[in-house]
């Protein structure tokens, strides 16, 4: 017997059960950025990283805020300041962190076992 939905229940589509941890087989060569969930106003995607960086001569100088989780893995990123080598930061899985728009930063290191799973948020964040 199906069960009854309750009024004002949201009802949907069974297709839509995914997991953050499933990964393609087989794996991507090159990394890869996948929308989950993408509006004028926010962009929700799940990154997976295998030892990827940002090329050497190139730095990450987005419009929008971006608060990004490692979900599992881990990775390394640096941000362009006034010091020589820049500001480190190491995030392991659970780590989050909310970068503002145009703080240019590069991604230095990316686990490859396990595979890096990243969560980004991208959107107008730091205002209500």
């Amino acid at each position: 017997m199906k069960p009854l939905a309750k009024e004002g229940a949201v009802n949907l589509p069974l297709n839509t059960l995914n997991n953050l941890l499933d990964l393609p087989q087989p794996l991507p060569i090159q990394e890869t950025f996948s929308p989950i969930i993408q509006t004028d106003q926010i962009l929700i995607e799940k990154i997976i990283s295998i030892g990827h960086t940002t090329p050497l001569d190139q730095w990450y100088d987005q419009e929008r805020d971006e608060w990004v989780m490692v979900v599992q893995g881990n990775a390394t990123l640096v941000f362009e300041d006034s010091t020589e080598d820049g500001t480190v930061i190491d995030l392991v899985a659970g780590d989050y962190l909310l970068i503002p728009a145009h703080c240019r930063h590069r991604v230095i290191a990316t686990s490859r076992e396990p595979v890096c799973i990243w969560l980004a948020i991208h959107g107008d964040l730091r205002h209500g």
